[in-house]
């Protein structure tokens, strides 16, 4: 009885941590060697975990723009309601390697404030 409970507990563990890494992925995905700078209007914003994002229209092209976790953008000075609909952004970032309409973002400017996200 024992060992059956003890192993249930290591399969829910395991499992949960599997759940966790599968939230959460690397940055192996987007190109670092691509730096880009797009500005354009934000059409939608997260302010979420794992990584805010917004998407922004940008040179005739809507992108998915990876921001860092809400915490360190709002420790370094980006709180949600600066990541307004219709707001300019400028973004620096990476493109991602298979999907051409995301990228991960080095640091963003709005209203002639840059934060660096990473």
């Amino acid at each position: 009885m024992r060992i059956r409970l003890t192993l249930t507990l290591a399969v829910a563990v395991v499992a949960a941590l599997a759940g966790t890494a599968l939230g959460h992925h690397g940055w192996s995905g987007y190109d670092a060697s691509k730096e880009m700078t797009l500005t354009g209007s934000i059409l939608e914003a997260g302010y979420e975990h794992p990584h805010g994002y917004v998407k922004l229209e940008a040179g005739g092209k809507v992108w998915r723009v990876v921001l860092a976790p809400p915490t360190r953008m709002e420790n370094r000075g980006l709180p949600r309601d600066m990541l307004k609909v219709g707001t300019t952004a400028t973004v620096v970032g990476y493109p991602n390697r298979t999907d051409p309409e995301e990228l991960r973002a080095e640091r963003i400017t709005i209203s002639n404030k840059t934060t660096e996200l990473r």
